[in-house]
């Protein structure tokens, strides 16, 4: 099995203002926007640089949906930037007419994403995003799992043609991906072949999958890990190569059991390759008030229950 070397914590939000700063010098046309948040989300460095294509939009999500529409009609390649809270479920109404109708290609940058936002409790830990941004049509769905593949990532969405939905966090995780690793937007990553259990996991839930992989294997027990990076366009091919293989999957996320990478899972297995399936999620829970580790743990989302799930997925076999 590969072995993944952490190559130092760091927020996936700061990979996210890397990789803007990177297509803002790729692409003169790329525009950043943020509600009042430019320093949460490390816009610092692109409105530094590139002041006349930063927006200060203040506390005023809905016109800046609005606004990012009108300019990419122009020919720009806006990024809209705030909390997945305000991002998503404020201004839902403007992305779905505006961005999603139109297929205007706005690139919705979405930060503090999860129960890993932390200590700012249920109010602001969105655990419902991706299920919003999944249901409307056209939009791509991407969830990064460390600070590398977020930049990359960013740097892919700003190529994409079309709207994208972007998601990172705001603490410090592992980074183990390639600094230069190039990123294709609907692609399936497989780090790890195995030949007993699939395990496909998202954003901060695939370094756990790997660690989770290590402590089977030390039972004997070969997993596949799958970053499932891409949501929507879901990578069915890949999923079901996998699974062809190991006959069972166990599939890992940072969001609410409805809507989210799970059913997206299910979807495709259920209508081409039925199999044993064992969902880690939040379950149909708000989140609550605590750090990042602790609300990770009490909602089972580390690698000890990962591993737990696998076993759970085997026997189902």
């Amino acid at each position: 099995m590969k072995k993944y070397i952490d190559q130092g914590k760091v927020d996936t939000r700061s990979g996210f203002g890397e990789g803007l700063l990177l297509a803002g010098r790729r692409n003169s046309n790329v525009v950043a926007m943020t509600a009042d948040l430019k320093g949460s989300l490390k816009m610092g460095a692109f409105a530094k640089e590139f002041p006349e294509r930063f927006i200060q939009c203040g506390i005023a999500e809905a016109n800046m949906v609005g606004a990012a529409a009108g300019l990419a009609i122009t020919g720009k390649v806006p990024f809209i930037g705030s909390f997945a809270e305000f991002v998503t479920g404020r201004v839902y109404d403007q992305l779905r007419q505006e961005v999603a109708y139109g297929h205007t290609n706005v690139k919705i940058a979405s930060s503090h994403a999860g129960i890993t936002l932390g200590e700012d409790g249920a109010t602001h830990q969105t655990m419902e995003d991706i299920a919003l941004m999944r249901a409307l049509p056209g939009m791509a769905v991407v969830v990064p799992c460390d600070y590398n593949q977020t930049k990359n990532a960013t740097i892919a969405a700003a190529e994409y043609n079309g709207p994208v939905y972007l998601r990172f966090g705001r603490p410090s995780v592992p980074n183990f991906t390639g600094a230069d690793e190039p990123f294709e937007i609907g692609k399936i990553y497989k780090l790890n072949e195995g030949k007993d259990v699939t395990i496909a996991a998202c954003g901060h839930l695939v370094w756990e999958a790997l660690a989770a992989a290590e402590m089977l294997e030390a039972e004997g027990i070969s997993a596949e890990v799958l970053n499932v990076a891409t949501i929507k366009p879901l990578d069915g091919e890949t999923l079901m190569e996998s699974v062809a293989k190991t006959g069972c999957i166990v599939v890992a996320e940072e969001h609410n059991m409805a809507g989210g990478l799970g059913e997206a899972v299910a979807g495709v297995l259920a209508a081409n390759r039925p199999a044993p399936m064992v969902f880690v999620n939040g379950a149909d829970r708000f989140g609550q008030s605590g750090t990042p580790a602790e609300l990770m743990k009490a909602y089972g989302l580390d690698a000890a229950h990962l591993a737990e799930a696998a076993k759970k997925a085997i026997a189902k076999k």
